[in-house]
């Protein structure tokens, strides 16, 4: 009687969580009017300055080369790459060459459009959208390493690495479901009205729906970046985010790694842009720890871009599933990849080399606490797979 009067406690704390988090929400607006008035105004210029001008006219650019051969092209050149080594239909080749220009979540709209006129299965879709939505190379080079870290170099170094995490994650994915016959479900869904040029008396049609689509893709994006902006700024406020500072300060401490670091990585785990700018702004002498964090939170993606996919790919009836796993991956491995280059390349060693007496103590505690994150990384990543793998598992 008692066990089952605690499940039936669980359930109904279950599904009355989301009603309780937005009456929550509803309430802190109200009590931190003035500082979410100024968050709200701060993500509507990040809209203005950077999502609109970024993204509108990629969006623009893909709804009017789905009306083109351009993807059936690509598809037949890319299918003796794609096929062997990501186990993806040629097309993928056209997710992830726009995902990787043009940025998130471009890469995840195309995965949902390519599933839905039936040119992959839903466990092709499901292994791009693990590696095609990625940061594209005008915010990484661009905003991070140009207007962050006022360095152009260190930009360039964490693009390289983004894209060959992106393509290590594409090899891993290759074995997602790879017994599960596709499911049972048939093999491609061909549609009627694709797979042919757009002729000229078709243009203004064509023009009309792929602009509306891309303001309605880019309202949504944008929508989520100023939402995100109030949300952290509410928990910044209400002490929430000191409050999980403080729950991490022995785990950063048992790692060596500096705290400062805490809050920056919560608030990139939550918003991206947020996350990289407090990074970026923490003056230390080993800077490469910034810059490793820095490649993890844009690997990653946070929690506001996996929610933009999310809303993307629901209608398709695409799982979030691998999408998520991807992702964690993407960072974990980035960052890997970020600390190997910078050990390795010193041109790519940004650290200020200490000149005192201590120089070769303080440089080796630089190295143990550089692998330090790492493993840490690693282990937030393995630990939030393993946490979603089991709510999959209960839920089923």
């Amino acid at each position: 009687m008692q066990k089952h009067s605690f499940k039936c406690f669980t359930l109904s704390v279950k599904h009355n969580i989301l009603p309780f988090l937005f009456v929550l929400f509803t309430i802190f607006l109200v009590i931190f009017s003035k500082q979410n008035l100024t968050a709200t105004h701060d993500g509507l210029l990040l809209c203005v300055n950077s999502v609109v001008p970024s993204l509108f006219p990629f969006f623009i650019a893909t709804e009017l080369l789905g009306y083109t051969n351009l993807i059936s092209y690509l598809g037949k050149l890319f299918n003796k790459i794609m096929r062997p080594f990501f186990n993806v239909p040629g097309e993928g080749a056209f997710a992830f060459i726009m995902g990787i220009i043009s940025g998130y979540p471009v890469g995840a709209k195309i995965v949902s459009k390519l599933y839905d006129d039936g040119l992959c299965t839903k466990v092709e879709a499901e292994r791009l959208l693990a590696f095609t939505n990625n940061s594209g190379p005008l915010f990484i080079i661009g905003t991070v390493g140009i207007s962050l870290f006022s360095n152009s170099t260190i930009g360039i170094l964490l693009f390289i690495t983004h894209l060959l995490a992106s393509l290590t994650v594409a090899f891993l994915f290759r074995f997602w479901k790879a017994s599960s016959k596709f499911n049972n479900e048939p093999e491609y869904r061909f549609s009627d009205n694709k797979n042919k040029n757009v002729e000229f008396k078709d243009l203004g049609e064509v023009l009309s729906k792929s602009i509306s689509n891309a303001i309605s893709s880019v309202v949504l994006i944008g929508g989520f970046v100023v939402f995100f902006s109030v949300v952290l700024s509410i928990l910044n406020n209400c002490g929430f985010l000191s409050l999980l500072a403080n729950i991490l300060t022995p785990i950063f401490n048992f790692f060596h790694i500096n705290t400062s670091f805490i809050k920056p990585i919560l608030s990139g785990i939550i918003e991206l842009t947020n996350g990289l700018k407090l990074t970026s702004n923490i003056s230390i002498k080993e800077i490469s720890i910034n810059i490793i964090i820095c490649s993890f939170l844009l690997g990653f993606g946070g929690f506001s871009v996996l929610l933009q996919v999310f809303s993307i790919i629901a209608k398709s009836g695409l799982s979030i599933k691998s999408y998520f796993i991807g992702k964690l991956l993407h960072g974990t491995i980035a960052s890997i990849y970020t600390f190997l280059v910078i050990k390795y390349i010193p041109y790519f060693n940004f650290d200020i080399t200490p000149v005192f007496s201590q120089a070769n103590n303080s440089l080796v505690l630089s190295y143990i606490n550089k692998y330090n994150l790492i493993i840490l990384l690693v282990i937030l990543a393995l630990s939030s797979i393993l946490i979603f793998k089991r709510k999959k598992a209960y839920k089923t």
